[in-house]
């Protein structure tokens, strides 16, 4: 019985993980997205950055009524909910390409982020919790993996669909090249309203293996009882910065590596590039996964928070491809950030581990306020200026991981995450 129990719970984490590729795949596609537009409607760094703002400002307005919901309807329904939603978003991203209207754009990508940030309450908090507690960093890591896996093929075939054409060159955009340019958006997220349909499909066909192996029970409970928690506020703080690093590094890459002054070639080549910088992310999680079975998780953040801060100096700094490449490196070391600063924190709140993930969920609010600042520095001072931001926000989670490593755990054990609420 008990060897039938670990592989319905390992069965059930392979279709979870599943998940995390498809949101993966559908957050980095807006990257070449920000580049596209861009150009269509002739914005600056800061309006283009509206669309993360657009998707990531979700974070804070759905992670509750999420939790909610997930307390009520438990795990499936709320899956099913989340990309019922985001296949609605990328239908209202199909109408802005119609409509030639770049308010129903970020309204499209509102909607997405909604669905997203409702998968992501749900499937964080599962995937660690299917199995031995005391793997949840591994879970989590390994989930993220593939999360990674779809963040490389997003932005790659992002690229090669939405960025044809003269439109992205520079210069005036024609009447007519606008309504290509807009074609190619309805092209790519034609592409993946049809991933979302199947994706609800499979998620339907397990949907019983899913329920049988999560939680018993869930955990009803505020994130705001999280607020009296000085490590739930510092892990709250340390998410929110690395989510708008990451956020905002991967945004602009492409039109980065675009410059005279980094790699000097054409838009379309530089944004699929920015498939390396989510590539990196994705060998590291892979390998990280593998580390964190030997390495303390707080020791592994030190060094990869410090590489990070060290990257985005250089690229600040220096100009040319070496800048170029050392944008493109962070992503290998944001590898493990998310995971392991989610379950140090969970490790050491006082608060429970319901109130503590619903903090942290809200936290990644982060990636729709520091890519704003990001892109007003980038606008008066250069891209490459602009990497200040996110060297600075690296550096606190070099502290946040020094501060882990004298901290012991609240628990002595790790408890599987509750629903977050």
């Amino acid at each position: 019985m008990e060897v039938g129990r670990r592989g319905g719970a390992t069965a059930a984490f392979v279709t979870v993980t599943s998940l995390f590729f498809a949101w993966g795949f559908i957050t980095s596609i807006i990257d070449p997205l920000i580049a596209a537009v861009k150009g269509i409607y002739s914005l600056n760094n800061r309006e283009a950055l509206l669309t993360q703002f657009a998707f990531f400002i979700s974070y804070g307005i759905f992670s509750l009524p999420a939790a909610a919901l997930l307390t009520r309807a438990r795990h499936v329904p709320t899956i099913l909910l989340s990309l019922a939603g985001m296949l609605a978003g990328c239908l209202l991203i199909l109408f802005a390409a119609t409509a030639e209207n770049y308010t129903f754009v970020l309204v499209g990508l509102f909607v997405l982020g909604g669905g997203i940030t409702t998968l992501q309450v749900a499937a964080n908090p599962l995937s660690a919790s299917l199995g031995d507690p005391k793997r949840s960093h591994f879970r989590l890591v390994l989930s993220q993996a593939f999360n990674s896996l779809g963040t490389v093929f997003g932005p790659y075939l992002g690229a090669r669909i939405m960025l044809q054409g003269a439109a992205h060159e520079g210069g005036p955009v024609t009447a007519a090249g606008r309504t290509e340019a807009l074609g190619h958006i309805h092209t790519a997220f034609l592409v993946v309203a049809a991933l979302m349909l199947l994706l609800i499909l499979f998620i339907w066909s397990q949907r019983r293996r899913i329920e049988e192996a999560a939680p018993a029970e869930t955990v009803s409970a505020s994130f705001l009882a999280a607020l009296v928690s000085p490590w739930a506020l510092f892990g709250a703080l340390a998410i929110f910065l690395y989510v708008g690093a990451e956020v905002s590094i991967g945004s602009l890459l492409g039109l980065y590596l675009h410059e005279p002054a980094i790699f000097d070639i054409p838009l379309q080549r530089a944004s699929e590039l920015v498939s390396l910088y989510w590539l990196g992310a994705m060998i590291g999680r892979f390998a990280g996964s593998a580390l964190l079975t030997r390495v303390k998780a707080s020791n592994l953040l030190v060094l990869a928070a410090a590489a990070a801060v060290l990257l985005c100096l250089v690229a600040f700094a220096t100009r040319g491809p070496v800048a170029g490449y050392a944008a493109i490196a962070v992503g290998l070391f944001n590898s493990i950030m998310f995971p392991t600063i989610f379950t140090l924190t969970l490790e050491r709140s006082s608060a429970s581990h319901a109130s503590t993930s619903g903090l942290l969920c809200v936290a990644i609010v982060g990636g729709a306020f520091l890519p704003q600042l990001y892109g007003h520095i980038a606008d008066i001072a250069g891209r490459s200026t602009a990497y200040a931001v996110p060297a600075a926000a690296y550096a606190v989670i070099v502290l946040f991981a020094l501060a882990a490593r004298k901290a012991r755990p609240h628990a002595a054990d790790i408890e599987p995450p509750a629903t977050i609420h």
